[in-house]
């Protein structure tokens, strides 16, 4: 990972482990641009690994339970 500055200049975010004075092939992904509201994927797992573990541990209700006060609505 790293970052391009102002100037289009990357810097890594860690150094390379490899022979000096080596040349290198960089192959840059840009990502999407996507709204602040947007869920990052990390909190998209984070939020799946909660889900399982409810499911796995019989923390559930009833589908029949979440409609109750609903369907007046």
């Amino acid at each position: 990972m790293g970052t391009i500055d102002e100037q289009g200049q990357l810097t890594l975010d860690q150094p390379l482990v490899l022979d000096r004075n080596s040349r290198v092939e960089v192959i840059v992904l840009i990502p999407e641009t996507t709204d602040d509201d947007e869920p990052s994927q990390a909190d998209l797992l984070g939020d799946f690994k909660q889900a399982w573990h409810e499911a796995m541990t019989g923390q559930t209700i009833p589908v029949s339970q979440l409609w109750e006060g609903l369907e007046n609505d």
